[in-house]
């Protein structure tokens, strides 16, 4: 167990860290799996940017890897194009 009153706040705030990553993956997975599902290229055009965001902002905060945000979406993008 911590000792320090700082240790203590770190395992707090970490621990809500987390979950609050947790949601954003798991949504973004949601998401991603949604758009590969669509048949109609109208909708899976309107959905794409959305996700693309989702993909960056879990990039940006290092959720996921910069390089597998960039994998994604490329490969979201050839799937949208070739609906």
């Amino acid at each position: 167990m911590a000792n320090h009153k700082s240790a203590l706040k770190r395992i707090r705030s970490n621990e809500s860290k987390r979950l609050r990553n947790k949601y954003q993956h798991k949504t973004t997975r949601s998401a991603i799996k949604r758009l590969r599902e669509l048949t109609d290229k109208k909708e899976a055009e309107a959905l794409l940017p959305s996700v693309i965001s989702m993909l960056d902002r879990l990039a940006k905060k290092n959720v996921i890897h910069t390089n597998k945000a960039a994998n994604l979406k490329s490969t979201l993008v050839k799937h949208v194009a070739s609906i």
